[in-house]
């Protein structure tokens, strides 16, 4: 049910995965990475970024949901892995007795994985989360304390280990943001509280990837590295003040399927939202918001074909959409067209023009399109095809 490689595919390059967690390990050293896959790698692929995340050194991975670690274990992984989003209902006894660390927000939580512990016949490892004022998942202050005692029973009691304290920043690509100096000093409170009850845990971890890249007094013993490890900065410039280079790890390619010429006036796609203004050529791009291509790139955002930027006009279909190539263009069906990634736009650029962050660029990309590897300098193995009907034809 996948689209055929020679027509749409998204690219992944593990050359460049490995050399963005290198230069955030290298910025950050030796405070610890741990390489994030959760949502399908980041809509990568998780497997294949797992694997490539060890092979670049990773010590430790982060995934958000159990079937996400399941599968991790499944394919052979027994390096440290955290995973902490997981619902009531969920039996956690698998994870535990896999040696999978998990995060823990509440009082209900911490007895659940207890619970498990023991039908695992193990402790559980845990990292207790402390809302720092993200508002989302994590103990509140007031009931931070005993979260704390009740951790540090178990503890005694022989049914967990305390391996973590953490909790995640709201908007660490704004370092002069009044809530991150705030978030930190709430953090470290929250430590001191932990330690007052005899928890030494051995990892202290704030710092998402916008908080590794810019904030080093985020960065205790861990930080997690999520979208920047996949090439996309987590704001604006925010790679670039840390002074490192970002890579892009997914490219999104198709070939063109079809170029006709219009005249004037002719109007284009579902609604007409858009009418040729010039006598000039269309091209048809075989990926829709099926794939993962947003609606709002309709009118607003481009593609790479043949080096320049084309505009991306009318409405962003299923699985289809139209670009304005120019008058006389030599561009030909087969030819190459580079959504964003390498040789193209960053997937930033492109959220920038659809209202949104790369974050959802890329972790939207659908199941059909194939996430191909690709060797050497990001050339793609056997994705390219021959162009062998000119435009006209």
């Amino acid at each position: 049910m996948t689209i055929d490689p020679t027509t749409a595919a998204a690219e992944i390059s593990t050359e460049a995965f490995a050399a963005n967690i290198g230069a955030i390990s290298e910025l950050v050293a030796p405070v610890t990475v741990m390489v994030v896959a959760k949502a399908d790698g980041y809509g990568h692929g998780l497997l294949t970024m797992t694997a490539a995340a060890r092979a670049a050194g990773a010590a430790w991975l982060g995934v958000a949901v159990p079937g996400e670690a399941r599968a991790v274990r499944a394919a052979g992984d027994r390096g440290r892995l955290f995973c902490w989003l997981y619902g009531p209902g969920e039996d956690l006894t698998d994870l535990v007795a896999a040696d999978v660390d998990l995060g823990v927000s509440s009082i209900d939580e911490l007895a659940r994985i207890v619970a498990a512990g023991r039908r695992a016949g193990r402790a559980a490892r845990i990292h207790l989360k402390i809302d720092t004022g993200l508002t989302r998942s994590g103990a509140p202050a007031a009931l931070w304390p005993r979260l704390c005692a009740s951790a540090a029973t178990a503890e005694d009691a022989g049914d967990i280990e305390v391996v973590g304290l953490w909790s995640h920043l709201a908007t660490a690509e704004d370092p002069e943001h009044r809530s991150v100096a705030s978030q930190i000093a709430r953090f470290d409170e929250a430590v001191a509280v932990a330690h007052s009850y005899g928890l030494k845990p051995e990892l202290r971890h704030l710092a998402n990837s916008a908080g590794a890249l810019g904030l080093p007094k985020a960065r205790y013993e861990m930080v997690r590295g999520g979208i920047a490890a996949y090439g996309v900065d987590p704001g604006v410039d925010v790679a670039e003040r840390a002074g490192i280079t970002l890579r892009p790890v997914m490219t999104l390619v198709a070939h063109l399927v079809q170029v006709k010429a219009i005249a004037a006036g002719t109007s284009v796609s579902y609604g007409h939202t858009w009418t040729a203004d010039r006598d000039t050529c269309v091209g048809l791009v075989p990926i829709g918001y099926a794939d993962g291509l947003l609606r709002h790139a309709g009118n607003a955002g481009t593609v790479t074909v043949n080096g320049r930027a084309v505009p991306i006009v009318g409405r962003v279909c299923m699985d289809q959409c139209l670009v304005d190539l120019g008058p006389q263009p030599t561009d030909r069906v087969g030819d190459r067209v580079v959504v964003f990634g390498a040789g193209g736009q960053r997937a930033n650029d492109l959220a920038a023009a659809c209202g949104t962050v790369g974050y959802e660029i890329v972790t939207r990309i659908g199941p059909r399109l194939r996430r191909v590897l690709t060797s050497g300098k990001d050339a793609p193995i056997g994705t390219s095809p021959p162009a062998t009907t000119r435009r006209g034809d």
